[in-house]
């Protein structure tokens, strides 16, 4: 015979009052911050009604979007949109939420079946990604967009602050070729121009051009990095031509 939500409730209450402590958010009905810990395995054995957490997995990964995406929009205001979105898929994505979870040791709380649990289930990337996400959708449903906002803030704008210059210019050769291509239909040309250095320690000097026209030079120690630098340098020539 199989169990209820509500009774999974009364079991761990301590449990879960000790988790609302580390989350900081205190739920009105304790029977959505339970669901968002309950597996499908541990659903499909010991639950009577089979629900899990996946459906709120589904919703808060709405939220997170929105959400992230609200922060990033607030922090740099004058990134282009496709740049905004790269960021926001660098920051929400399997290994960045997994991160998030670890931190909270919501590995700990999580209901699992008995072959996922003797699996090492608890440190799954997958399953604790999942879980951060349908948390987040709990949280949503029990204590609006606001509660669920604030939440996010505490996690992603301290990784924000701390990789912003990297989230920024990570991919800047992308953001050239999609600012070119969107204003003119036609990519930039990438020509190595002077390489020099002992062979274990060469430096490469890079050179970015557009329509026989040089928009940026980058030098590092492979070509790769020079290229980024090179297209960084560029998209910094362009904001001041555009600001002139």
């Amino acid at each position: 015979m199989g169990t209820t939500l509500w009774a999974l409730v009364q079991d761990h209450e301590k449990e879960l009052q000790e988790l609302q402590e580390r989350i900081g958010y205190f739920f009105r009905d304790l029977q959505l911050l339970q669901l968002s810990l309950v597996h499908s395995s541990f659903a499909f054995e010991r639950l009577d009604d089979n629900r899990h957490n996946e459906t709120l997995e589904f919703l808060g990964d709405a939220v997170l979007d929105l959400a992230v995406g609200y922060i990033l929009f607030d922090r740099f205001p004058k990134l282009r949109e496709g740049k905004l979105t790269r960021i926001r898929s660098a920051l929400v994505n399997e290994a960045g939420l997994a991160h998030m979870a670890r931190e909270l040791e919501l590995g700990q709380y999580l209901l699992l079946g008995r072959g996922e649990d003797a699996s090492n289930g608890r440190e799954k990337s997958s399953i604790l990604s999942c879980a951060y996400e349908a948390l987040v959708g709990a949280l949503f449903l029990d204590g609006g967009y606001e509660q669920a906002l604030d939440f996010v803030r505490r996690f992603f704008e301290p990784l924000i602050e701390e990789r912003g210059d990297h989230l920024v210019h990570a991919d800047s050769k992308s953001a050239l070729q999609e600012l070119l291509q969107e204003q003119h239909n036609e990519g930039p040309d990438y020509v190595l121009v002077d390489e020099e250095g002992p062979a274990h320690a060469r430096i490469f000097s890079i050179s970015v051009r557009f329509q026989g026209e040089e928009l940026g030079l980058g030098q590092a120690s492979s070509k790769k990095e020079a290229e980024q630098k090179a297209a960084r340098a560029a998209l910094e020539c362009l904001q001041n031509t555009d600001q002139e």
